[in-house]
């Protein structure tokens, strides 16, 4: 009994452990909304531009992915998950080499090799968290992950916003020294990526020193099946463009919102209706500071705060409501949100957007086990296919920002509009498929 007691502490133990790692990815790719706009305004870039940051982030999931899991089967979990966070800490001491050069496409470098190790990290973790436990426990893991998942998504651009959106070129005077200003900015983007290497630093000696305990808690590696093979299935590639959609809008829409409050004049609308000095209040904003500082706030708590705690009202809907139906309706009032935008006069427009966050919440772990269920392929095979498809997060910025370009922030929703309308038709027909493999396990999100 002692034995099978200890057996399980070590499983829990194994679980907190690796639930960390769900934090730490969530947490660094949230960090690249205010970069966004820090870029933007430091090398005076156009929104297609500034958001190559995204392009060079997401498309690693297109290209290491496979190679990753190639790593994976030879290096074994502990082993993979350091490698990962070895590869991210490089990254992060790449940054300040690229801004002390005042080169921009050493971020993007930069930002690739870190992706890359996030991508190693997902590949490792999200099988790792559905297996340390009993098996019908797994909903409640995989959800608790995703919890930590998104919490990272929250405090990531909160901090984000309050060290590169604080002053420098975002300072009421900056224009009066635009050469110090710029430089106070490349120093707060060195000094945001530096405390993250920090972070990343001691989770990796952490990892290490508990290398054994993870390993003896997790399960067999076995050969996993050819992502080609989910080419054949029709619900695998249709699961595959929703991913790619779902991503893309979500990474789309964060990534803009910081301008676009700004130039509508949202962050003003709060402030004179006392909103910003409610918040204040309770130490969330600081109505003193940078309107941009204050849109990367507001950012993290309305648009990723909304998509943590609807992946906890989500959780609950879904033991009541079919995901199908529970995925149109989600779908459906964000494409409405969207044309809203795309029409609606400021502050209402702010509102909506921000809004979007609360529906997208739902979206990755059901389009992923919608797509499970249903495709004709191994399970392996379409998981793999369907976290490739995660490089969507590279393509629909890039849209977005040249819609932005050339129209404005408020019609470049059309992106993320489209987007939502095609996961709408995947959710549409899932609800009216029949399921063929119901013993498909449930994601560990995005």
């Amino acid at each position: 009994m002692s034995a099978e007691r200890g057996a399980g502490q070590g499983t829990l133990a194994a679980f907190i452990i690796v639930t960390t790692l769900f934090f730490a990815w969530g947490f660094v790719t949230s960090l690249i909304d205010p970069l966004v706009a820090t870029v933007k305004g430091v090398f005076q870039l156009s929104y297609t531009e500034a958001m190559l940051t995204q392009f060079a982030w997401f498309i690693a999931y297109g290209v290491v992915s496979l190679p990753a899991a190639a790593v994976l089967m030879r290096l074994g979990y502990s082993r993979a998950i350091i490698l990962a966070l070895s590869a991210m800490l490089a990254g992060c001491l790449i940054v300040p080499l690229a801004t002390h050069a005042d080169f921009y496409p050493g971020v993007l470098l930069a930002l690739f090799v870190i992706a890359s190790g996030v991508t190693l990290l997902q590949v490792a973790a999200n099988p790792l968290s559905a297996a340390l436990g009993a098996a019908e426990s797994a909903s409640f893991r995989l959800t608790l992950s995703q919890a930590f998942n998104s919490l990272g998504t929250v405090i990531g651009p909160y901090l984000g916003a309050t060290i590169m959106l604080s002053g420098g070129v975002f300072a009421a005077d900056a224009a009066a020294d635009h050469a110090a200003t710029r430089a106070e900015s490349l120093r707060s983007i060195d000094f945001s990526f530096l405390l993250v290497a920090g972070f990343f630093a001691v989770l990796t000696v952490f990892i290490f020193l508990v290398r054994k305990r993870i390993s003896a808690a997790a399960p067999a590696l076995t050969a996993s099946e050819s992502v080609a093979s989910a080419f054949r299935s029709p619900w695998a590639l249709f699961g595959g463009l929703a991913i790619f959609l779902y991503v893309g809008a979500e990474v789309a829409i964060a990534s803009i919102m910081i301008n676009f409050l700004v130039e509508i004049n949202f962050i003003e609308h709060l402030a004179r209706n006392g909103v910003l000095d409610a918040m204040a209040g309770i130490g969330l904003i600081d109505a003193t500071r940078p309107a941009e500082e204050t849109a990367g706030r507001v950012l993290a708590l309305w648009y990723w705060g909304g998509a943590m705690v609807g992946r906890f009202i989500g959780s609950v809907l879904l033991t009541r409501v079919h995901a199908g139906v529970l995925l149109s309706i989600a779908a459906a009032v964000a494409a409405a949100l969207c044309v809203y935008v795309t029409m609606g006069q400021a502050p209402g427009a702010g509102f909506a957007a921000l809004s979007v966050g609360l529906f997208n919440s739902i979206m990755f772990p059901t389009i992923f086990t919608l797509t499970l269920s249903r495709s004709s392929a191994p399970v392996s095979a379409t998981s793999g296919l369907l976290c490739m498809s995660i490089v969507g997060g590279a393509f629909l910025p890039l849209a977005m920002g040249a819609t932005a370009d050339s129209f404005g922030e408020s019609a470049a929703f059309i992106i993320p509009l489209t987007a939502y309308l095609g996961i709408f038709a995947f959710a549409f027909l899932a609800a009216r498929a029949r399921a063929v493999n119901i013993a498909a396990p449930i994601a560990a999100g995005h």
